[in-house]
């Protein structure tokens, strides 16, 4: 019936598919700039969420502010026990810096989204139940975003129906 009428049906599929492909690089060049840029603030101190005092440089700890005063739920204790931990700061920069760097570099992207969807799920059992809406919150759009980027990166080479 569309092609009756003009419709080339697979030049509407190539461009639902660049469409498509173009909405997940800018998604995940977006997410890639959020996780370097935590990276790099909470390294260098630059004084957005980091006073350049509480800098990972600095002796500061990464961790410390959100695990200590953040966290609330039936989680709470759990995670309490972990902020300034030296292990749980490196392992939580290295992921910021892997998540970061494989979503703005197009590098390692099935990896990547599988560390900061894990990363995302365990900052947002930290804070359950949210402060402004009692299931969602940013953590979890944000894991979404990551399965979606997951799912894409998984079917790229397969033409979209």
């Amino acid at each position: 019936m569309l092609q009756k009428i003009g419709v080339n049906l697979k030049h509407s599929r190539i461009n639902l598919f660049f469409m498509n492909k173009t909405i997940v690089a800018l998604l995940r060049i977006s997410l890639g700039f959020i996780f370097l840029w935590a990276f790099a603030d909470k390294t260098f101190g630059l004084g957005f969420a980091t006073t350049s005092a509480n800098a990972w440089i600095n002796g500061g700890s990464p961790t410390y502010g959100f695990l200590t005063f953040a966290t609330k739920g039936p989680f709470a204790d759990f995670f309490k026990s972990l902020a300034g931990n030296n292990f749980v700061d490196i392992v939580f920069m290295a992921g910021l810096l892997f998540v970061g760097a494989t979503m703005l570099f197009n590098r390692f992207v099935k990896w990547g989204s599988i560390a900061g969807f894990l990363m995302l799920v365990l900052m947002y059992l930290a804070v359950l139940l949210p402060e402004n809406n009692p299931i969602l919150d940013d953590h979890i759009i944000y894991a979404l975003v990551f399965l979606g980027i997951f799912s894409f990166s998984n079917n790229r080479n397969k033409e979209l129906v």
